[in-house]
């Protein structure tokens, strides 16, 4: 009698609610203290970190099927003037001759988000996403060099083993202001890997678009994509990596890739010429990771760019509802 009343239970849950709704599969879950976890099924992929106490909003950790995060916080040699790398970070060292790249700078900017809208979250069985507006400021006088939207949109390929985190910019300065992204290697996105992934820690590999390897060949040339991939537990499957992926959309496409041997890479916005943001001529820019299990073969990370290229650029501005 109890194992058929136990088998009736849910049919008969059922039947009292039958409007409720089936739960998404991907979730931008609020969670205490800034954090916004990106979730698969109930299991945590990523998660936005946007304490205004920080220096910067970043994404930590980031898992592929394992749960091992693929990216650390901080150099693992030099984790106090690399106090900046975390794990995957959205800035830049010269914005109107202010550094948001460090943490300790002479002239230090410091990106602080204000705004996380009503209308900022999705849920959906195909994605999540999280949409935020961001001050870049002067850390000396609280003065606005630009203003952030951003949107992040995690979106499962293959369940954990292989999934997108797609990033999404607008960048326009305050009121009656210019504002230039100077010439520089650091910004826009960057990654810092597990130190069991990168080459010289974990003797793992570097692969671009145009198949060079490692810092010696890759090191701030033009590419689409860039791959890093390497050992992320003793098991003999256990490899994984990321796929950091620039969009034809952005300025100087294919752009140069700033990378290191010691486990970070980033995409670089503006190397050898500067970038100026106006009211009228604000900069738009699409970034995605592509976080997958096993070493990614050149053909795959090629796969996986030209499938990022051709989803629909999200929206930023979309009308409230």
């Amino acid at each position: 009698m109890r194992l058929l009343l136990t088998l009736f239970l849910p049919l008969a849950a059922a039947a009292q609610l039958p409007s409720a709704k089936p739960i998404p599969r991907v979730q931008a879950v609020p969670m205490p203290h800034h954090v916004t976890s990106f979730q698969l099924d109930g299991r945590e992929l990523t998660a936005m970190h946007f304490d205004s106490q920080d220096m910067r909003p970043f994404w930590h950790p980031i898992r592929a099927s394992r749960d091992f995060s693929l990216t650390r916080m901080g150099h693992p040699h030099d984790p106090l003037t690399h106090s900046h790398h975390n794990s995957v970070w959205v800035t830049h060292n010269m914005v109107n001759d202010l550094d948001f790249w460090g943490d300790y700078a002479k002239k230090q900017g410091r990106i602080v988000n204000v705004e996380v809208s009503r209308e900022g979250y999705e849920d959906m069985d195909d994605f999540a996403s999280m949409r935020m507006v961001n001050h870049w400021l002067s850390e000396a006088d609280k003065s606005i060099q630009l203003i952030e939207v951003r949107r992040t949109e995690i979106r499962p390929l293959d369940g954990a083993k292989s999934w997108f985190m797609i990033i999404d910019l607008e960048f326009a300065p305050s009121k009656g202001k210019t504002t230039t992204f100077g010439a520089s290697g650091f910004g826009l996105v960057a990654v810092r890997m597990a130190k069991s992934i990168g080459v010289h820690d974990g003797g793992g590999r570097i692969l671009n678009s145009e198949g060079q390897l490692n810092e010696e060949q890759v090191f701030r040339k033009p590419a689409r994509w860039c791959d890093y991939s390497g050992r992320i537990t003793n098991e003999a499957d256990g490899f994984g990596g990321i796929t950091l992926m620039n969009h034809p959309m952005n300025p100087h496409n294919p752009t140069a890739f700033h990378v290191r041997n010691d486990g970070w890479m980033g995409c670089c916005l503006s190397l050898d010429s500067p970038v100026e943001v106006t009211e009228e001529k604000k900069l738009r820019v699409r970034y995605g990771l592509w976080v997958h299990d096993g070493v990614a073969t050149q053909e795959q990370s090629e796969e996986h760019w030209k499938r990022f290229t051709e989803l629909p650029v999200a929206e930023l501005h979309p009308p409230k509802k």
